[in-house]
């Protein structure tokens, strides 16, 4: 039964999100001397995922290539204006709250953004066949792996506890849920929607990047981590390269 299969599959994407628990046995010390290479395995995943799997796949499904420019330049914008709101928010706060750094409350968005097209594409891989279902499902196990983990780094370096980032990044992850019952329900239209958004989410992954984490790198002058953050993003673009050996 392919829905049966198909939220079976969603539910283990989603529950790949408690993988930043491993956080959780890592003393305060340690994690503060390396958030850094977490987060520059979080620049290389997400540079990686945009620039060698949504930006290809955006081509292929979208004969115009204008559109596809468009879409791109759209989606960083769409990403800086919200960011801009947040931080407008995030001054008119009380300033006796834990402070929160806006880019958190980003990589939130944007990381449910990307799980509700990867439950969209689970799910109508299972409404063409069980084979090819399971096949885009372990497709996005591995591609959700390295990203959790950066961005749960990102999500501990923007002030939320470890517990509170295990907690928001498993509600993040359950909007896969919400893009498979879309599947279920429009089915082919889904499908259409999902090829429209996928250059947008690639200009998202982008803005966050460049504008928002490669800053917080160059906070660090020391030699020896300035190495360390160049091969966290390296690892990130490589690991998220290796998945198109997997395709």
């Amino acid at each position: 039964m392919p829905y049966l299969n198909a939220f079976f599959s969603v539910t283990i994407v989603s529950l790949v999100s408690f993988i930043g628990v491993l956080f959780l046995f890592l003393k305060d010390e340690t994690l503060k001397k390396y958030i850094h290479s977490f987060i520059g395995l979080a620049i290389g995943a997400l540079l990686g995922d945009a620039f060698i799997h949504l930006i290809p796949e955006a081509f292929e499904k979208i004969t115009n290539q204008t559109i596809i420019g468009i879409l791109l330049i759209s989606g960083i914008l769409m990403f800086f204006i919200l960011e801009r709101f947040m931080h407008w928010h995030h001054h008119g706060e009380d300033s006796g709250e834990t402070e929160i750094h806006p880019v958190g409350k980003l990589i939130l968005f944007t990381d449910g953004f990307h799980n509700l097209i990867d439950g969209i594409i689970i799910g109508v891989s299972f409404l063409i066949s069980t084979p090819i279902g399971i096949a885009t499902t372990i497709a996005v196990i591995l591609h959700e792996i390295p990203q959790e983990v950066g961005d749960f780094a990102v999500l501990i370096h923007s002030g939320f506890s470890k517990r509170k980032a295990l907690y928001l990044n498993f509600i993040s992850a359950l909007m896969a849920v919400v893009g498979l019952v879309i599947a279920f329900i429009f089915g082919s239209v889904a499908q259409t929607f999902t090829d429209w958004v996928v250059p947008i989410a690639a200009g998202g992954f982008i803005y966050i990047a460049m504008s928002d984490l490669i800053p917080e790198l160059k906070e660090s002058k020391k030699l020896r981590n300035i190495f360390s953050q160049i091969f966290s993003i390296l690892l990130g673009i490589a690991l998220m390269l290796a998945l198109l050996l997997l395709e």
